[in-house]
């Protein structure tokens, strides 16, 4: 079990999508904004090495962002781009 322990897991959110084209995405510079398909009460995927393992809610107290788990991911909706 200590080999367990031992092991990294690299957790990341992800906030949203888009899909631009590649002279658009060329033309972005300092300051350019992308928009993604994502609105302010959705929920945000949890992955850990980039699997999708959960979904959560953003939680902002004073000046720290954390995410809250809401329930297990769904891999299908996850590959399809699905909310």
């Amino acid at each position: 079990m200590s080999q367990v322990n031992a092991v990294n897991v690299e957790i990341s959110v992800l906030l949203g999508r888009s899909i631009l084209p590649m002279q658009q995405l060329l033309r972005m510079g300092r300051g350019a904004v992308i928009p993604l398909d994502a609105k302010t009460n959705d929920e945000v995927w949890i992955l850990a090495n980039n699997h999708p393992i959960a979904r959560g809610e953003i939680q902002i107290s004073d000046d720290r962002i954390a995410i809250q788990v809401t329930r297990a991911a769904d891999v299908y909706d996850y590959m399809a781009g699905g909310t």
